[in-house]
């Protein structure tokens, strides 16, 4: 998940809980009586508690409250907290037009925050698609639960379907708007970078490829010694060009260099467990993963034992990986080869302590 969409998802769950403490005061200030009381003992009127209401709206604020906590603690990947929550929000809408339907109820705001929120997330097409069923949802109740002429309430529905539209509309066009600036960047990017590569690193490439000629010349004449001294000056050149083609990878990234490891711990005894399943292009890409997490162990981590366990639970992978080294300084961030996978995944990473030593980490994929 990018900064901006994490930023956003924030703002969502904020304004969530702030949507609910003022649909707990709207309502007890409200002085119209519900209308769908056919089967409910609804009661309502200016400053009156009713028990339904109560109830429902606490229940709504308790919700709003544990995505909150949920986001903030990363309990759950975002693509599946955001499912989770836009279905949600379509059924507290649902429920709450039951106990406080009237001239005056402010139950089309929820249902309007659901469409509002997935338009904004995911377009057109889900805006629509939860438009739709919020809307169902809606008719059905006012067709079960009205006292009479539940027609009136049709022009309600149309509008949320108008609302629905709108949003989703101009979320698709900020989603395409977004999809064509991250093209023209990256082909500007790419361009950069390969000039880069064609001016600098491909040039040094060709001046290798030269000097290893001479070298094979020099040993078909004999002269084994300029040969080897050749090939001493090649090696301290090649050297000095894979530090820099490093740094350069780096910067890309906009992470400083690192310093090399002392010295390789290739003592560490791994295990490994793994039991999942996905695409083709999901599989490589946890592979690769769990790869590069041997690799940080190997250079990183002095550990004398790691273990790595990936399994598939509840519709996302989670891949935990567990050493017993000199784990991960205060305030350090995550290795960004690994968290840029991550985050290309719609994943998410965390840093583990919990008192332990060690280095840990808790990776969290949505299956594919």
């Amino acid at each position: 998940m990018s900064s901006n969409t994490f930023d956003m998802e924030r703002s969502i769950a904020r304004c969530r809980v702030f949507l609910s403490l003022t649909a707990i005061l709207a309502i007890y200030i409200d002085p119209t009586a519900p209308t769908l009381t056919r089967w409910l003992p609804l009661t309502g009127g200016a400053f009156v508690l009713n028990r339904y209401w109560v109830t429902v709206l606490l229940g709504h604020l308790t919700y709003s409250l544990a995505l909150v906590w949920a986001q903030e603690r990363s309990v759950l990947s975002p693509a599946r907290l955001a499912t989770i929550a836009t279905w949600a929000d379509v059924f507290f809408g649902a429920a709450i037009a039951l106990v406080t339907e009237s001239e005056t109820s402010i139950f089309y705001v929820f249902f309007a925050f659901a469409v509002l929120t997935v338009g904004l997330r995911s377009g057109l097409s889900a805006a629509l698609t939860v438009t739709a069923a919020s809307i169902g949802f809606y008719i059905l109740l006012t067709i079960a639960a009205a006292p009479e002429n539940p027609h009136v309430y049709v022009m309600r529905a149309a509008y949320l379907a108008m609302t629905g539209y709108l949003v989703g509309y101009l979320g698709q066009e900020r989603l395409n708007q977004e999809a064509r600036l991250r093209a023209l960047e990256g082909s500007a990017q790419r361009e950069r970078i390969a000039r880069s590569l064609h001016d600098g690193y491909a040039q040094a490439l060709a001046g290798v490829n030269l000097r290893l000629e001479s070298c094979r010349e020099l040993f078909r004449r004999g002269q084994e010694a300029d040969a080897v001294a050749e090939l001493a000056e090649l090696q301290s050149g090649v050297k000095r060009e894979y530090d820099e083609l490093r740094a350069y990878i780096r910067s890309l990234v906009e992470r400083e260099s690192t310093p090399a490891p002392v010295e390789l711990h290739d003592g560490t005894q791994f295990s490994v467990r793994a039991d999942f399943g996905g695409s083709v292009r999901f599989v490589e890409h946890v592979l690769h993963i769990m790869l590069e997490a041997t690799r940080n162990v190997r250079r990183h981590a002095r550990a004398r034992c790691a273990v790595m366990d990936a399994r598939t639970a509840a519709g996302e992978l989670v891949l935990t990986i567990d050493d017993d080294g000199i784990g991960f300084p205060e305030g350090t961030a995550p290795p960004w080869s690994i968290a840029s996978r991550v985050a290309e995944s719609g994943g998410a990473l965390v840093l583990g302590k919990d008192g332990r030593a060690g280095g840990h980490l808790l990776i969290q994929l949505p299956a594919a």
